[in-house]
């Protein structure tokens, strides 16, 4: 960024924009027009959420992401010391995107900004079953995984636990109906690990993403205790509806319910509302659109033989 501001710099004076500039300001007014009752008011910003998660990630696991020398007998007052300036931060991005959801047209939501010390408090609260839910997670990946040989490597190192980290956080903003300031954390969390989890997604303890490149879990998609899987793994949606109008229907059940103790292995695809029950197995590269009965291995061979019998695809 600095050698651009440098370049700028040196070109100013020497190309006129005046004509692109209006033009893009009369784009920008359109869609706005199109798009806010009124004015637009200020957006949250996405570097600041960041930076708050950081603080909130190192509050959480202050002798991993904390300062390097400190002392035992001053973690307590790190951590507080480090949420306090985090969630005064956080409200104020709160306060923004529920300003903002009141001025979008076609939404009946009307929150207002003086929620936004209300979804801190919870979220606040929330902290202590994030960490333990977190722990599950570590222990499910230590016992999961023979390459580790630490709790404390895979708290710095696996790309799984840094995503599902952001997740737990993620996921407690979005069921207090921060969706936007969830969704920033998702998609940077996306971003710097390859995994893709959408914020409303609902995961149990002891859940282990082994290697992790291009996971995709959606939104509404609801996995239960002790489940793993491995990289390229989609839990999506088969198809969209859609409404008299033509477009697309929200806040629908269409990913899959994974019961407890299940694994999916790498390049599975898992489509729909359908349900991989308990104890069950789905095979690397597996495509599977329909219910699975508890305990089921499936495998690649297993499903193309059932698709024949079927006389199509599952």
């Amino acid at each position: 960024m600095t050698a651009l501001r440098d370049e700028r710099s040196e070109a100013q004076g020497g190309r006129d924009l005046t004509g692109v500039a209006a033009e893009l300001r009369s784009l920008r007014t359109a869609s706005q027009s199109r798009r806010y009752r009124g004015s637009p008011p200020p957006l949250p910003s996405r570097p600041v959420i960041i930076e708050i998660v950081e603080a909130i990630v190192s509050a959480l696991y202050p002798r991993h992401f904390g300062p390097a020398d400190l002392a035992p007998d001053s973690v307590d007052a790190f951590i507080m010391r480090t949420l306090e300036p985090a969630l005064s931060a956080l409200q104020r991005q709160i306060e923004l995107e529920l300003a903002l959801a009141r001025e979008w047209k076609g939404e009946s939501r009307i929150d207002s900004p003086l929620r936004a010390g209300e979804v801190v408090e919870a979220f606040a609260e929330a902290l202590p079953k994030v960490r333990r839910l977190l722990d599950s997670d570590l222990k499910a990946a230590f016992e999961g995984d023979p390459s580790a040989k630490s709790i404390d490597e895979i708290v710095f190192c696996f790309p799984g636990f840094a995503a599902i980290a952001r997740h737990r956080l993620a996921h407690e903003l979005y069921v207090l109906g921060v969706t936007m300031i969830a969704r920033i954390i998702a998609e940077d969390a996306h971003s710097a690990t390859g995994i893709d989890i959408h914020p409303g997604a609902r995961i149990g303890e002891r859940f282990f993403i082994d290697h992790g490149t291009g996971v995709v879990i959606g939104e509404t998609a609801i996995i239960g205790r002790n489940v793993r899987l491995y990289q390229a793994v989609t839990l999506g949606a088969k198809r969209f509806e859609a409404g008299a109008d033509g477009a697309l229907a929200k806040n629908y059940p269409r990913h899959p319910i994974v019961e407890d103790d299940v694994v999916i292995y790498a390049g599975a695809t898992v489509l729909g509302r359908v349900t991989i029950g308990k104890g069950s197995s789905i095979g690397g590269n597996v495509w599977l659109t329909r219910d699975v009965p508890p305990g089921s291995a499936i495998t690649q061979a297993k499903a193309r033989n059932e698709a024949f019998d079927n006389g199509g695809g599952i």
